[in-house]
């Protein structure tokens, strides 16, 4: 641990270097901050920029021990600190708040204070029921593992609700409306419900109180598992089935999300740059359900700096692309000169939109879940206290409704050295449910949000793809390699489709190959087994010789299916398959709009449709290479269906005879340049990008000549080479998956929709 802690130390003074000695030409009345007495006793420091105005140092401490002031900010020329510094900084030992509340039962050890490591074992007096963790150990950030204890009689309406380390509990009746109130000893602050009444169903309003020390913080992991499975109540409902829980997605939810970014000086410019990464990879994983929220996205600090208003978001309906187009070009100096916290302001615009959407439309706004996010540290220095406005902002939704309290929910991540006592009044409090989360740095916390998608339910949400984070398989979930064991080797790609199958290429395939001999790679050193491989009925290699046509493609489709089914993850998902109630899902459409014909258009919407293919895989089994092209569509087709008379082996006077409506075609110079597919790439999934989602609509098949060859590695296309890809939309392509796919007995079945719906392409 000591290691890892230097480590970090290390990567810490990379950033935000530690400067031993200033420049000569620096000295006081620059602007600039003394050298002398600002070290901390056990620990280091590192400053955002020197020693000049408006640096921020921040202190560390080895792992176990926090410092006693956690930064100080250059201003005219003083160290100044958020807290009155009564000694020099040191680092002390970090401590697990006092255990010894609990009550009718005995606690072991006994000790004055208990330190990172420390266990605690619990048991209740006889007639007393225990429940929660028996044995608790402190964690490094100064909470207790596991639950609280509790010794209870369970003779009351409502369960003892206990008494949580470090506080103390007024009130021991548990009936109906009797309540309870807790405090925490000096210096810890309360986070949660000071007041808990029992209700009538036997539940305790609020939540359950905890008491924070100024370096106790939530780890990224107790930070997901809290936020996750309070947001997915808003994105879905639970519903019994008989294999057990299944998270069913709602698509009739209206859903309005406001969230504001802190930029004021208080907040650093790398926590507020990763809060601008994270506030998009929670856009990106709440698209992923069928509900269509709308946006409102602020910046603030003296001022408030709109990115997309509401009003305006329901009216322009901009895309995920155009809204973080919009943060990106907001940094953080953009602020200017005004950079105190002004957080009242911030919940003041944010009513006034609300008021906007209940005049527009007040039956709409009284259905509406309001969800308020806020990225701050806490610490408004102007615009007086933010409480006020955000029980306005109550007041508004609930119309002072108990019924309606959860219409709204409100959260704040706080970032570093937290206003905790501040903070506690922004957000909601529920029971079993946590909506303040402190967090020492916002990057562990673009991690979290990857847990927020239920695997059970991956094969509903098709084509989830994530390209911001390092693991580059990530962005390629469904991509297979598949290589088959002969005297001259065969090797092609794939994709997955469902749990089970894997969709390529007839002609990967000669007589003879049996399912032993084939190997498919899907995640890095695990490759699957495979169970049998079956081809269209249709495809037929020498169908068309006596037309001129040595070799004809026609329906060069293949499924194989594996052993066994795998596992779904975030480097494991399956990608959308046109026509199936599953790709509705993902198009964001209803049952009755959500037809075949509907999936082209929206695919296939243009005469020019810009999409994407792989290569073969790197080691770490992402693609070597992107290539993008454009299907030829229209007026554009003929042209590109002409050029197949140029490939070796076709001699024919009509160029349709070998490539049918049943080919898409891709490649040539016009209007642009595409990359055109190389030896091995076969079978592949020729793929379009809409609405944040992936979308299979081909399969690479064939092409006119193999520009690929030599040392040189080329693929782009020239004038006359061209890709022909087996059109999923094409009906009789269409009935052979839904065949296979939806009779699927092993992994997870696809929904196909009604052939009456479908179109065939061309």
């Amino acid at each position: 641990m000591a290691c890892k802690q230097q480590l970090k130390w290390l990567m810490l003074a990379m950033i935000c270097p530690l400067i031993a000695g200033a420049p000569s030409s620096m000295s006081k009345g620059d602007g600039s901050c003394p050298k002398e007495n600002i070290n901390i006793t056990g620990g280091t420091f590192v400053l955002s920029n020197n020693y000049s105005h408006g640096s921020l140092l921040r202190y560390i401490c080895p792992n176990g021990y926090y410092p006693s002031v956690h930064s100080r900010l250059c201003q005219n020329e003083h160290w100044t600190t958020k807290t009155k510094m009564k000694k020099n900084p040191e680092c002390k030992k970090i401590t697990c708040p006092n255990p010894r509340v609990f009550e009718n039962g005995e606690v072991a050890p006994y000790k004055e204070k208990y330190y990172v490591n420390d266990t605690t074992t619990y048991s209740c007096n006889s007639d007393y029921t225990f429940r929660g963790s028996a044995v608790r150990v402190c964690k490094p950030n100064g909470k207790w593992s596991g639950s609280t204890p509790i010794c209870g009689r369970d003779s009351d309406h409502c369960p003892d609700p206990g008494v949580p380390p470090g506080s103390s509990r007024t009130g021991n009746m548990f009936n109906t409306d009797d309540k309870v109130t807790y405090s925490c000893a000096s210096p810890l602050t309360l986070i949660g419900s000071k007041e808990r009444v029992c209700q009538d169903g036997g539940q305790w309003s609020g939540t359950e109180p905890q008491c924070y020390a100024d370096f106790t913080y939530d780890t990224p992991e107790e930070a997901s598992e809290a936020f996750s499975s309070s947001l997915k109540s808003n994105l879905a409902v639970e519903k019994e089935e008989q294999q057990g829980k299944k998270i069913t997605l709602d698509q009739g939810g209206k859903l309005d999300i406001y969230i504001a970014v802190d930029a004021s000086d208080s907040v650093e410019e790398k926590d507020f740059d990763y809060a601008k990464t994270t506030i998009k990879l929670l856009l990106e994983k709440i698209s992923y359900y069928p509900v269509s929220p709308n946006y409102e996205i602020l910046m603030f600090a003296t001022d408030v700096t709109p990115i997309i208003k509401m009003n305006q978001f329901k009216m322009q309906k901009p895309t995920l692309t155009d809204i973080f187009k919009e943060m990106d070009e907001f940094t953080y100096d953009k602020k200017g000169d005004k950079t105190g916290t002004n957080i009242a302001k911030v919940y003041t615009v944010i009513e006034e939109s609300m008021k906007i959407e209940e005049l527009n439309n007040a039956t709409v706004f009284s259905e509406t879940q309001h969800i308020i996010i806020l990225f701050s540290d806490g610490h408004a220095n102007m615009g007086g206290n933010p409480k006020p406005k955000v029980e306005q902002i109550k007041r508004l939704v609930t119309k002072n409704d108990p019924k309606r309290e959860k219409k709204l929910d409100l959260y704040v991540f706080g970032v570093g050295d937290v206003n905790q006592d501040d903070v506690n009044g922004l957000v909601s409090q529920r029971d079993q449910e946590k909506h303040f989360f402190k967090l020492q740095d916002l990057q562990e916390v673009q991690e979290m949000f990857d847990n927020m998608i239920d695997e059970s339910t991956s094969v509903g949400l098709c084509g989830i793809v994530w390209e911001g984070l390092e693991n580059k398989r990530r962005a390629f979930p469904w991509l297979a390699q598949i290589n088959i064991a002969r005297t001259k080797g065969s090797n092609c790609m794939g994709s997955l489709v469902t749990s089970s199958y894997i969709l390529t290429a007839a002609h990967c395939f000669k007589e003879g190959d049996t399912h032993d001999k084939i190997t498919v790679q899907l995640e890095k050193d695990k490759p699957v087994k495979v169970k049998k491989y079956v081809i269209h009925p249709y495809y037929n290699l020498t169908a068309k010789q006596q037309m001129g046509i040595q070799e004809y493609y026609e329906f060069d489709v293949a499924l194989i299916q594996l052993e066994k089914p795998v596992d779904f993850s975030s480097t494991l998902r399956p990608i959308c398959i046109p026509c199936t109630k599953e790709t509705n899902g993902a198009l964001k459409l209803s049952e009755s709009e959500g037809t075949c014909r509907k999936h082209e258009e929206i695919l296939m919407s243009n005469e020019l449709v810009e999409a994407s293919f792989t290569s073969d895989m790197e080691t770490d089994h992402s693609p070597k290479h992107i290539k993008n092209i454009i299907f030829k569509l229209g007026k554009y087709r003929d042209a590109c269906v002409e050029d197949a008379k140029k490939a070796k082996g076709i001699n024919v006077e009509n160029a349709r005879e070998a490539v049918t409506d049943n080919f898409l075609c891709s490649g040539g110079i016009e209007p642009e340049t595409d990359d055109v597919a190389c030896k091995g790439e076969s079978g592949g999934a020729s793929y379009v990008n809409k609405k944040g989602r992936v979308f299979q609509v081909g399969i690479i098949s064939w092409g006119v000549k193999d520009i690929c060859k030599g040392s040189s590695k080329k693929f782009t296309s020239d004038a006359d080479s061209r890709d022909y890809h087996s059109n999923l939309f094409s009906e009789s392509i269409r009935s052979f998956l839904k065949e296979h796919l939806e009779n699927d007995r092993i992994g997870n079945p696809l929904t196909f929709l009604p052939k009456n719906e479908t179109v065939s392409a061309g």
